[in-house]
């Protein structure tokens, strides 16, 4: 099963998306790579502060943020495919590509995942893992306040990861989070096939593990 690796929309206007973009383009394992929103999305809350629009509106309007981003990641390396479907991800890894999730066919109509700010490409990136079967999830932060002692609850307290990530996460995932001092690195242990990153402590609350 592929790993499912969420590109912050934060790294967008630094130069570890350039580092990011080549390690993960040439890793051995599959991949599926799930855009952040970022500066995009960021437009979406702005615009809804100024305006004024339900957040049903500006759920689809963030998942299209991500896919904006998403557009960028994907002109940036010939491996990656853009994929809206389970069978597009399927289809580009069975090619040796590495498929670029633009998420709004999938989750506009999906009934588990609720139109709310709690909710950003974290969440959605560990929702599309259950989705997969996925073993890993990799989320990459512009952040480097991380720890092994940390677990999801502490970083959600801490405003590194969104609140919903706790009870989105598939039971049993390994979980990593990577920061900008991560990057370096990351090529080698990609191209070996493993994830870069801290390795976070992802126990599912008890009602839903069973």
């Amino acid at each position: 099963m592929p790993a499912v690796v969420k590109l912050g929309g934060s790294t967008a206007s630094h130069q570890e998306l350039a580092v990011w973009i080549e390690a993960l383009a040439g890793a051995s394992l599959s991949l599926v790579i799930v855009p952040g929103g970022g500066l995009f999305a960021d437009q979406v809350r702005d615009a809804q502060k100024r305006i004024g629009f339900s957040d049903d509106a500006a759920h689809v309007m963030a998942l299209l943020a991500m896919e904006q981003f998403g557009q960028v990641i994907l002109e940036r390396h010939a491996r990656f495919r853009p994929a809206r479907t389970l069978e597009d991800m399927q289809r580009a890894l069975a090619e040796g590509k590495i498929p670029v999730w633009l998420p709004s066919s999938m989750v506009v109509t999906a009934p588990d995942i609720p139109a709310t700010w709690d909710i950003t490409s974290d969440s959605l990136a560990a929702w599309l893992a259950g989705r997969l079967g996925a073993t890993a999830l990799l989320l990459i932060k512009q952040t480097d306040a991380l720890s092994e002692r940390d677990d999801v609850q502490g970083l959600t307290g801490r405003g590194i990861v969104d609140p919903c990530l706790a009870t989105m996460l598939p039971s049993g995932i390994n979980l990593y989070l990577a920061g900008p001092h991560h990057a370096a690195a990351a090529a080698q242990a990609l191209a070996a096939g493993t994830l870069p990153g801290t390795r976070i402590e992802s126990l599912v609350p008890a009602e839903k593990a069973g």
